[in-house]
């Protein structure tokens, strides 16, 4: 179908879902699986899986540059995303937008990273998969910083198990409140030196256990992909389909209903909205390549675009009822801006172990869950909520990791390990505050004539107490764990180097102070769903993305069985 061409009819569907990362492509899914007709609109170009996957097997000596940006590059064409956490190298520079192309105005600094294709940052994302007990969704009840969540575990479990059945999570049961136990496939194994870490922490502590972590990348054949090869090439596509993205699952399950019509090369300029019956009635997009505007019509739209994307979305459609964007009667919208923060932990070096060695690669870390602030016995009097420890152990390339020597000492030096070492990396929730927030500069358009995205966000005090403990606890484990030579790292980077933004478009139970209720539905506007990282009531101590699977699966239920009534 030439989508730029037909009547209002053959622009109108049952669904539109708005991008086609993590939460977009799970909304195609659930939406067409449940006989909705359903547009789904990517800003971005068209990627298939496998097919446009072009680094996917290429050797290391195949990649130009040794596989670094050049200086141009890094300077002028990626000087933001060069910076961040998933460094752009040559071999998945085509997953990244370029920053000289979509720019964007920091008021304070923020790292933001972006990919504009079909499957979004599902194609690069870290893929650990950790489920929120009630220490994330009742905070609020011990503390009473920001808002209740309107849900609590009981509400999301059985989402949660949908969409670990569908995706396949390989991890261990561990049975903390504060990483609620799944339906798992078999867990990576650790390492010596990480089991003796594990033991020494269980032996020491009583508030804190280290266990592998839990990966979107399968550990055996499950729906169709082929297991985990441990290449750790993930970000530049799996051809095996090995760990979740929208590309290798949720788009192709959606395809196959007969249901979807994609449409990439999409941006959203505003949402449509009737005043007399307070609805959204669809969306206008502007065509990223012919810049020619296009409007589609739908019963219920999802918006799937990002936290930042979804809220650019809101508040630059502009109406008379909500002068303040879209569905913005609390003032709330764009507002209360969250990331988690990292870069501090410890690294130490270890005697033992040296008849023992690793074997192959992982594609993922150990884990000490969180263990502050989860109950009345671990409060903490400087700082609320709390941070996880991600940690790996390995041995150093050469004996003792000195010189290499020279003749006979060269090459035994070759063939001989050094120490064992472990390193500790703490990740760390940030508070939701009203100042931490994003707006739009109508002054300022881009080259599709939407208006720049403003960020406005910086740690606060309670971020800055919480990391003296991130890094003197991270130190204190590798110390009863025997290891010598222990130094500390505190890399103070701003916001957004995690990659967790969330929190501009809030759920909430009162309307006067969030944006949605308890199933990602407008308060304002009801056939409105924001199931992304926006919705976010508070932050939690990282990796959220299976979170936002299991929020965006269970409001397509609800929202299915709406329209069924008659109330969307």
């Amino acid at each position: 179908m030439n989508l730029n061409i037909t009547s209002r009819r053959q622009r109108t569907f049952d669904a539109i879902v708005v991008g086609t990362g993590i939460s977009g492509g799970w909304a195609a899914k659930e939406l067409t699986e449940k006989g909705l007709k359903t547009l789904v609109l990517e800003r971005g170009r068209m990627v298939r899986h496998i097919e446009d996957y072009p680094s996917m097997m290429k050797h290391p000596w195949e990649l130009p540059y040794g596989n670094r940006l050049t200086h141009e590059e890094r300077t002028e064409i990626y000087p933001i995303q060069s910076r961040t956490a998933y460094a752009v190298t040559q071999d998945t520079k085509h997953f990244f937008v370029k920053d000289s192309e979509h720019p964007y105005i920091q008021k304070k600094p923020f790292l933001w990273t972006r990919g504009y294709q079909v499957g979004g940052r599902s194609l690069i994302w870290g893929r650990w998969s950790y489920r929120r007990g009630d220490t994330d969704f009742a905070v609020y009840e011990r503390d009473n910083i920001g808002i209740d969540w309107p849900i609590r575990y009981a509400d999301i479990k059985p989402w949660y198990d949908h969409v670990e059945s569908f995706i396949g999570v390989s991890g261990n049961r561990d049975g903390l409140p504060q990483i609620p136990d799944g339906n798992f496939l078999p867990p990576w194994e650790m390492n010596c030196i990480e089991n003796h870490v594990k033991e020494k922490i269980s032996e020491h502590y009583t508030d804190r256990k280290l266990t592998i972590g839990r990966t979107a990348n399968i550990t055996r054949a499950h729906n169709g992909r082929g297991q985990c090869m441990a290449r750790n090439l993930c970000r530049r596509g799996c051809p095996y389909g090995a760990y979740f993205s929208s590309n290798s699952s949720t788009l192709p399950a959606a395809e196959a209903t007969g249901n979807m019509t994609l449409r990439p090369h999409s941006i959203v300029h505003t949402i449509l909205f009737d005043k007399e019956t307070k609805k959204a009635t669809g969306v206008r997009i502007v065509d990223a390549e012919t810049k020619e505007s296009i409007e589609y019509f739908a019963d219920v739209i999802f918006l799937c675009a990002s936290a930042l994307g979804s809220t650019s979305i809101l508040l630059n459609s502009l109406k008379h009822t909500f002068p303040d964007g879209l569905g913005n009667s609390s003032g709330e919208l764009g507002h209360n801006l969250m990331d988690n923060h990292f870069e501090i932990g410890a690294s130490g070096v270890h005697d033992g172990y040296k008849d023992r060695y690793f074997y192959g690669r992982r594609p993922v870390d150990v884990l000490v869950p969180q263990f502050q602030n989860i109950s009345r016995e671990t409060e903490r009097s400087n700082y609320r909520r709390g941070f996880s420890t991600y940690g790996w152990g390995g041995r150093q390339g050469t004996s003792q990791g000195g010189p290499l020597g020279f003749g006979a000492d060269f090459k035994d030096n070759l063939a001989t390990p050094g120490n064992w070492t472990m390193t500790f990396l703490a990740f760390g929730e940030s508070l939701p505050r009203h100042e931490n927030r994003v707006f739009l500069d109508h002054e300022n358009t881009d080259q599709w004539g939407l208006p720049k995205l403003v960020l406005d966000m910086e740690w606060g005090e309670n971020e800055k107490e919480m990391r003296k403990e991130m890094e003197s606890s991270s130190a204190e484990m590798l110390e009863i764990s025997g290891f010598r030579n222990i130094s500390t790292f505190n890399n103070e980077s701003p916001p957004g180097f995690s990659i967790h933004e969330m929190g501009t478009a809030r759920m909430g139970r009162d309307p006067a102070t969030s944006v949605l209720n308890r199933w990602n539905q407008m308060h304002d506007i009801p056939n409105i769903f924001v199931t992304d990282g926006a919705c976010m009531t508070s932050n939690g101590w990282g990796n959220p993305s299976l979170t936002y699977m299991a929020l965006t699966a269970r409001a397509c239920d609800f929202a299915v069985n709406e329209l069924k009534k008659g109330n969307l």
